[in-house]
């Protein structure tokens, strides 16, 4: 059995869903999971997890700067261990850019990083502009338009892939 921390950011909560998701596939592989927002982070012993696990959803095509910070700072530690990131990010509906090696926010994230994960992950998130306020449904709204998604202001679609999510669960299981 093995202790594992999930590290997350999440703006509309599709993140901490799938983080969610993640440890019950962990836990049914009989070990311990422990799931923290990146702002709780710093009140956590990163050295008595045996694997940790990071989430970030984009906005505007940037990941939290939270994470990056987190990352940053606990860089050394980090690649003493299994680990694996994982980016939630609405382009990877796109089957042309929904691997690791095609997503251009996780390959810029990466870039920018000098933490090298282990296991990588793009999954894609919901769309849900109703629950937006006035602003991030207008920009959001723009950058769908201007990428061809959906522009109806009640449009609430979730992309996510949970099979992919539940075998990204078993690949961390395994690392």
């Amino acid at each position: 059995m093995a202790k594992i921390l999930i590290i997350y950011s999440t703006t509309d909560g599709q993140t901490r869903k799938i983080c969610r998701r993640l440890q019950q596939v962990i836990e049914q592989q009989t070990h311990q999971v422990t799931v923290v927002p990146v702002q709780d982070a710093h009140s956590i012993d990163l050295a008595a997890f045996d694997k940790i696990v990071i989430g970030a959803s984009v906005r505007y095509g940037k990941h939290s700067p939270l994470i990056a910070d987190f990352i940053q700072k606990n860089r050394l530690l980090l690649e003493s261990k299994p680990n694996a990131f994982f980016s939630v990010n609405v382009v990877a509906r796109k089957p042309e850019k929904c691997k690791p090696e095609s997503n251009p926010y996780l390959q810029k994230f990466l870039n920018r990083i000098l933490w090298k994960p282990k296991e990588l992950a793009v999954i894609a998130g919901r769309l849900d502009y109703p629950s937006y306020g006035f602003l991030d449904r207008t920009m959001i709204r723009l950058i769908m338009w201007m990428t061809k998604g959906p522009t109806d202001p009640n449009t609430v679609v979730e992309y996510t892939d949970w099979k992919q999510v539940e075998d990204f669960g078993c690949l961390i299981s395994a690392m």
